[in-house]
This record gives C-alpha cells, sequence and structure tokens, in this order.
C-alpha cells in the first residue's frame, strides 16, 4: 500500500515517463517501463505451450494485454497482472506484454522465446576403409537451432573431436559434421560414435545426448605370416598346405606346382606324395597380389614316443572297427578334438600271439599292457597329426603286420565373424547390396554352415563344402536389392560348426556384429486426409494429420494458389481452400491435395445503430457453421424482423448468434424509414361565397416529412405552419377561389400528395360553369359517335345503290335502274 510520501514520486515518475514519450514516437524507455515478466526468457521443445505472466508497476492505465503475433488477447484495465497461454507450434512465434499508458502511448516488454527439436543423428562412411589412406565418416544431424548444437566424436567412448555451429537459423535443419583421419588395421573393429546435444548453458535445460554409432571395418592387402615355409612329410602320405595369408576383403587364392596350375582354393590337398617339390601360392584381393613358396619334403624319419597324458579327449561312441581282417580295434574308433585339447585312444589286440604293438606317431606317449596299448597327448597342436596303430603277429608260422588309422577331426572354432557391406554408406532405394561374412581363422570348413538373418528370419544358408583339415579364413556372400522397408533393419551372420561331440558345453557357432542398412528413398504420403474441417486460431498446417515415409527425412512444404506458406502460422476465416501438401527430401518429392475449411465462432461486424427502410435487409453475423439467430426485443424473443420489416419494428434489439464454436450477441437500435403519409388523404369542401374556410394537411413519415400546397396563388390565400401540420386559410373567398388544392408531403423515402378540392356555396362558379360546358360538349360528341356507328351498321345490311339518269321509252329523264352488291331490290 502506497503511504503519503510515495504517492508524488509515483505520479513524479509517471509525469517523467508521459513527458519522455511526447516526442518519441511511442518509444518506452527502458528505465521506465513499468512491465516484468515473470519469466524473461523461454526454451522450450517444439509444439509445447507456456504460461507467461506480466506484472506492471503502474496500475493506472488504459489497458494491459499480451501481443501473440498479430493478435492481441486478454485486455484487462485497472489491474496489474495478466498471465496467457502461449502456444510454441510455430517456429518464429513472437510473443510481448503491452500497457497502453494514455490515447498515444505504450510501453511493451518482449518474451524471448526459444523453441527447439532434439537432434536425430544419422552417421555413415563418405569413403571406404583402406589401410593407409584418409577415412571420412560423416555425421548429418536434423536439429533445431543449430547455433546451439555441439557435437561430439568419440572413438572407444574416448573423444576426439568436438564442433559447434555459427548458423542462427532457429527453423529445422540438416547439419554435417565430419571425422577424419589415416586408417589402420589397428583400427579394425574400434566403435566410432557421433554425439550431438542441445546446449543453452547453465540457465538452460539440460536436454539427453542422441548419438548415432558406426563400426569399422579396416581393408587392407593380403599378407603371408611367412613368406617360405618348409614342409615334412613321410612317403606316400596325404599332406595339405596353406598359404596362410591375411587380408580383407578375404583374398582369394591359387597354387601352381612346375608351372602348372593346380587349385583356386586356400588349402592344397595333395594325396600320396612320392617326391620332394615347391608349391607356389598366390593371395590376391582388390588391394594387391602376393605369392609365396612351400617346399615339400618326403622323409622316412620315425618319430619318438612322446610323454604320457592323463586327460581324456572329446570322443565318440565307441565301435569296433578293423582294417583288411587286422586284429586290432580303437577305442574309440573315431575322435572329435578341439586344437589344444587333450587326447587318449586305446589300441588293443585279439591276436593270441602278437609278437609286437605299438602307435605311430610325431608326438605323444603310450602305456602298454598286455593286450593293448594306449596313446595320449596333453594338447592337440599339429594340424597334420596322424596316428597309426601297428601289430606284428605270428599266424599259421608266417609272421604277419597290420594298421589302422585313426579316425581323428580337429576343431577350431572361429575367431571373429563380421559382416562388412560392399557399399558401407547409404545406398538408394533398388540398388543391389553385396554383404561379406567373414569368418576368421576356422577349421573343418566342411563341417560349417553360414546363416544369414534379417532380425530373426533366415535369408539364406551356405554349407561350405571344402576339404580343408587347418584353420582359414572363409566367406560367404550374400545379396539383396535395398527396399525402403530394409532402411534400419539388422542384418547378420551365424557360423555353426557342425560336430558330433559328447560336448554340449562346448559352443560350436559365432555370430557377427549387426549391419544396419542405411536406404535413402523417395518420400510418400500416407495416411493423409483429403478433407477436414479445424477451428480458427487453433490450426496450423504443421499439424494436419498427414504422414510421410521418406530418407533422409522429408521437409513437408506447403502451398496454396501456388505459393508457399508458413506451416506454422495458425490459419483463419479468409484461409478455406485447397491446398497441396509437398513432401521432399535429396532423393526426390510427392504431393496431395487437401481441402480445408476453417470454422470460427460467431461474430458480429454490425453497427450499433441503423436507419432501414421497410423491407430492407440487416446485417448478418458471421460464423461457420452457419449461426442460429435469435431476436430479443426488450428482453423478448420476437420473430426476425429481416423477413417483414414494418414502421411499427423500430426499436432495440440484441441478436443471439449460436453455432458449435460458440455464442456471440449484439445490441443494435433500428430506426425504420417509411415514406409520407398524409393524414387527411383526398377530399371535398365548400364554402360561402365571402367566406372564410380553412384546409388542414399532416402527415406521418420517418424521416418527418416535409409540406407543401400546390395552388393557384391570390391575395387573400395565406399559409400557416402549426407543428407537423401546414394550413391554407382563405379568408372573403370569391369564385376564383375555387379549385383544387394540392398538399405535397416528402421525405428521404418518398413523396405523396392529397387533393382538396375547393367549392362555393349558392353559386355556380367559373369552374361549375365551365365544368358543365365541357360535359355538354362531351354529350354531343358521344351522340354524334353514336348516330355514325348506327348508319354505318345499317349501309352494310341494305346494300349501297346508284341512282344514274337514263331516257326511258316514256321519256322520263329518270330511270329506274337499281345497283346493289349483287342483289336487285324493287322500289
Amino acid at each position: 500500500m502506497l503511504t503519503a510520501c510515495m504517492l508524488p514520486l509515483r505520479m513524479l515518475s509517471l509525469l517523467m515517463l508521459m513527458l519522455s514519450l511526447c516526442d518519441s514516437d511511442s518509444i518506452c524507455p527502458t528505465e521506465l517501463n513499468p512491465l516484468t515478466l515473470g519469466v524473461p526468457r523461454v526454451i522450450e521443445n517444439y509444439g509445447a505451450s507456456v504460461e507467461v505472466n506480466c506484472t506492471s508497476t503502474e496500475a493506472d492505465h488504459m489497458g494491459m494485454y499480451w501481443r501473440i503475433g498479430n493478435n492481441d488477447y486478454g485486455v484487462i484495465h485497472g489491474g496489474s497482472f495478466i498471465s496467457h497461454s502461449v502456444s510454441l507450434s510455430e517456429w518464429n512465434v513472437t510473443a510481448e506484454c503491452r500497457i497502453k499508458l494514455n490515447d498515444t502511448h505504450e510501453c511493451s516488454k518482449e518474451l524471448e522465446i526459444t523453441i527447439y527439436q532434439n537432434p536425430r543423428v544419422y552417421v555413415f562412411p563418405v569413403n571406404h576403409e583402406v589401410e593407409g589412406t584418409l577415412f571420412e565418416l560423416q555425421c548429418d544431424i536434423d536439429v533445431a537451432p543449430v547455433q546451439n548444437l555441439v557435437v561430439r566424436w568419440l572413438k572407444d567412448n574416448q573423444t576426439v573431436q568436438t564442433e559447434n555451429f555459427a548458423n542462427t537459423t532457429t527453423t529445422p535443419v540438416i547439419e554435417s559434421s565430419t571425422l577424419a583421419f589415416n586408417i589402420s588395421r589397428a583400427e579394425h573393429g574400434a566403435e566410432l560414435r557421433c554425439e550431438a546435444q542441445l546446449d543453452f548453458g547453465s540457465h538452460g535445460p539440460q536436454l539427453p545426448v542422441h548419438s548415432g554409432k558406426y563400426i569399422v571395418s579396416v581393408n587392407y592387402a593380403p599378407e603371408f605370416k611367412n613368406t617360405s615355409e618348409d614342409f615334412f612329410v613321410h612317403e606316400g602320405d596325404d599332406v595339405t598346405l596353406n598359404c596362410e595369408a591375411e587380408g580383407r576383403p578375404q583374398p582369394t587364392f591359387h597354387w601352381k606346382h612346375d608351372g602348372k596350375k593346380l587349385s583356386d582354393t586356400n588349402n592344397l590337398n595333395i594325396t600320396r606324395v612320392n617326391t620332394s617339390g615347391t608349391y607356389i601360392c598366390s593371395a590376391i584381393n582388390y588391394l594387391g597380389n602376393i605369392t609365396k613358396e612351400i617346399h615339400v619334403r618326403v622323409t622316412m624319419n620315425i618319430p619318438a614316443a612322446p610323454a604320457v597324458i592323463t586327460t581324456p579327449a572329446v570322443i565318440t561312441t565307441p565301435e569296433t572297427y578293423k582294417t583288411r581282417g587286422c586284429p586290432l580295434v580303437l577305442t574309440p574308433a573315431k575322435i572329435v578334438v578341439r586344437f589344444g585339447d587333450p587326447v587318449s585312444i586305446n589300441c588293443s589286440t585279439s591276436a593270441a600271439g602278437y609278437i609286437k604293438m605299438g602307435w605311430e606317431v610325431t608326438s605323444g606317449d603310450t602305456r602298454h599292457d598286455s593286450t593293448s596299448v594306449t596313446w595320449s597327448l596333453e594338447k592337440v597342436e599339429d594340424w597334420s597329426i596322424k596316428p597309426v596303430c601297428f601289430v606284428t603277429y605270428e599266424e599259421n608260422g608266417k609272421e604277419l603286420q597290420c594298421y589302422v588309422d585313426l579316425n581323428i577331426t580337429l576343431y577350431k572354432t572361429p575367431d571373429i565373424v563380421s559382416v562388412s557391406a560392399s557399399d558401407p554408406g547409404p545406398v538408394m532405394e533398388g540398388t543391389e547390396i553385396q554383404l561379406k561374412c567373414d569368418i576368421i581363422n576356422v577349421t573343418p570348413v566342411q563341417n560349417l554352415t553360414v546363416r544369414w538373418y534379417r532380425g530373426t528370419d533366415i535369408l539364406q544358408t551356405d554349407v561350405l563344402d571344402e576339404n580343408r583339415k587347418i584353420p582359414v579364413n572363409m566367406s560367404s556372400i550374400f545379396y539383396f536389392t535395398a527396399e525402403r522397408d530394409y532402411n534400419g533393419a539388422e542384418f547378420k551372420c551365424e557360423a555353426e560348426l557342425q560336430l558330433e561331440t559328447n560336448r554340449p558345453d562346448l559352443g560350436h557357432n559365432l555370430t557377427s556384429s549387426p549391419y544396419t542398412a542405411v536406404v535413402y528413398y523417395k518420400p510418400l504420403i500416407k495416411a493423409c486426409q483429403g478433407h477436414i474441417a479445424r477451428v480458427e486460431h487453433e490450426f496450423s498446417l504443421d499439424k494436419f494429420p498427414c504422414q510421410a515415409d521418406g530418407n533422409p527425412p522429408p521437409i513437408f512444404l506447403w502451398y496454396y494458389d501456388g505459393n508457399i506458406i508458413n506451416a506454422s502460422e495458425p490459419l483463419t476465416r479468409t484461409q478455406s481452400g485447397k491446398y497441396t501438401a509437398e513432401v521432399s527430401n535429396r532423393i526426390g518429392s510427392s504431393n496431395t491435395s487437401v481441402d480445408i475449411i476453417i470454422e470460427y465462432g460467431p461474430t458480429f461486424t454490425c453497427d450499433d445503430y441503423y436507419e432501414v427502410e421497410v423491407n430492407s435487409k440487416l446485417c448478418e453475423p458471421e460464423g461457420n457453421p452457419k449461426p442460429d439467430i435469435k431476436w430479443f426485443k426488450n428482453g423478448t424473443i420476437v420473430d426476425s424482423p429481416w423477413q417483414s420489416m414494418t414502421k411499427n419494428d423500430s426499436g432495440s434489439y440484441m441478436m443471439n448468434a449460436t453455432n458449435s464454436h460458440g455464442t456471440a450477441t449484439h445490441k443494435l437500435q433500428l430506426d425504420v424509414l417509411f415514406a409520407p403519409e398524409i393524414k387527411e388523404g383526398t377530399y371535398s369542401k365548400e364554402v360561402n361565397l365571402d367566406g372564410n374556410v380553412t384546409l388542414d394537411c399532416s402527415a406521418e413519415g420517418n424521416p418527418l416529412p416535409d409540406l407543401h400546397w400546390n395552388y393557384t396563388t391570390a391575395e387573400n390565400v395565406r399559409e400557416t405552419t402549426r407543428g407537423h401540420q401546414k394550413s391554407l386559410t382563405i379568408t372573403g373567398a370569391t369564385s376564383t377561389n375555387a379549385g383544387f388544392y394540392i398538399c405535397v408531403a416528402t421525405n428521404n423515402v418518398g413523396e405523396v400528395t392529397s387533393t382538396v378540392t375547393l367549392m362555393m356555396k349558392g353559386k355556380i362558379s367559373v369552374f361549375s360553369w365551365r365544368f358543365l360546358w365541357w360535359l355538354l360538349i362531351g354529350l354531343i360528341v358521344v351522340f354524334i359517335v353514336i348516330v355514325i356507328v348506327i348508319v354505318h351498321k345499317r349501309y352494310k345490311k341494305h346494300g349501297r345503290y346508284s341512282f344514274v339518269l337514263d331516257r326511258a321509252n316514256d321519256g322520263s329523264d329518270i330511270p329506274m335502274a337499281p345497283q346493289s352488291n349483287g342483289t336487285t331490290d324493287k322500289v
């Protein structure tokens, strides 16, 4: 509450404000602005709404209100506080609190509004990942506002690059950031991540980080682990040679011996080697071509007995196995062992008198008893191992020898299973994509099955039918045509070794990390209504229930009469019509037409006072749908005066208009205008000679009519006006005063006349003589006409006669020779 001392200060402050505004064209000095906003700055997501408050230190004003865009809302008088809800569905919306200090000056305080859209992140390579080259990875971010965007690049969770942007555009745009570095195979499998965040400082909201990731797959030329190699085998043994080359993509291989082409596989299988020789292997991919020599040397050396091991091997169900009637039994007869695991096999004989029995192996340990010998090895680490059990025995006086080969399978599960694409970046719809599944360091290949998945659906199964007994790198290729439905789909491959083991605890399958397809395709409009009705000021085109599918994400544009319009601006009643929605991205565009009806509650643009003529039309309220109208006169509902306006319909009215969006009322005063009506009408009047007489004329009408008399002027005739009546007074009437006196009433609507016939009593006036004279003449004329008509009729009935002079025999000068129209009458 203001004290007595504070009041003069307050008045002085207001006076200074008024004086400062006098020559400033309504500019309000900052230091004297009485307005304060509850929150000076708003930062909100697009489509939200906020409640804003405004307070004035000056309560003595002519109106306080909010201006949102170009519209004013919620005017109050005499208060010091006003609030309003602001919809943030328009990117460039403005809001300011205003106060009207007097008829000519206002102050305002603008609300600082920042509307944002959270980032949407898309990561893809610009070029291929080739070792020793500059690799570029691009991150596209769909965001607003760009100037608050911070982009961070991370490699295996370590920040390697940070970028800010100076673009001041406030509407959503797609901004790009690029990470470039020299790539090597050391980066293979590294996770690169692009993180995008809107940063509004310490006083702004703390928004979440949005990111996209990319797994690096580095390509490099083939490399051998050893450039040359010696391979020792027994004469007559089988041998498998391996190139042992690394490269990405997986290289292809070519074998040659003595200038002849042998095979195009990773491994070269040679059966029953008899002589030493040199074999040349070439490994090739699109980045390089290398060769190496492998020297195969045939020996007759018998290996020494190995150390004893006790850990059992992974075995299959034991069975009796004999070769060529040889009295030997291996238990188990065949075995599957993981490379590096232990193994133990028992060899027994049924020969009664065997001389010698043992194992021929390159490593391991043996243990004998009376009828069997056991071979064991702590770790199987020789891919070419071929244990053979032999026995020397005597039969029928002869010393015989036989042997049995152990059926042993060594396996190794893959080190890595990975998927790569021939074109790792976004691809256009309809493009064929090649995916490659690399299975690194696996054997035996003939037991390897590769399955391709999209999600959980199996798309392709490959069984690699190759007899390779040492670990190799294998590949499987899958082709598909990019479709829009594949965008974002995850493709992966699974490599499984199908082995007959009794160790269910050992997994023999490995699945790759998923490859996520990024397919660019032209946008298509779907789920879009062709006709809608919405409420004025509550609907803008960016709220239209229309969806589009496209990648990159499409942008909506709206056209009206061929001109692009602001989709975030609320539509008004004048903007109903046919619109065109166009969605476009860098691939293409599509469009559709929609009919939009903007509805609104009843409003009146009528005046408060009307002067109308009888049967005139009045103004009507506007509204969509068309409002129902009720009329009230003096608080009582009445029929609409529009239908039959009469002079009695003047008065005070209230119109009430209602439709589905609201009700509006309007008070108006009707003043019904109508043409004059003379009260006395036409009449006759007599006056005595030398007498006095008064002729009166009065009329009603709206507006009030003007009256005047038309007559032959005379000295004894005098006009007088009393109120709304005009009279003629004749004193000492003479015969010249007899005649017609015409009263004329005129207003803006029309004109009427009334005639008074004045006659003299006891004397025929000149007028009467004239009348009688003309009456007599008229009667004579009528008589003559009647006679002519009668004669004419008789003439036509009796014919026509011509009298012609002729001399008859009797000497008469008048012959009687009648002539008529075909008839002869005697006279």
